[in-house]
């Protein structure tokens, strides 16, 4: 069975945790409605994506 050979120091084990904190997702505000969205997606509301229009736009009929 593979043993260490030496213990491994807290500032070592602490280097390899460094990436498993949770990181809050980030938005961006949209160009065009000023609204909240993440960075390369689709704005739902709009369906545009880099000034282009990708998805049609349900109309909400009240």
């Amino acid at each position: 069975m593979a043993v260490p050979r030496r213990k491994t120091s807290p500032s070592r084990r602490g280097m390899r945790r460094s990436h498993d904190a949770l990181k809050a997702p980030t938005y961006i505000e949209d160009k065009d409605s000023g609204e909240l969205r993440r960075p390369h997606h689709v704005d739902l509301k709009t369906g545009m994506y880099k000034g282009r229009q990708i998805l049609k736009v349900k109309s909400r009929e009240d």
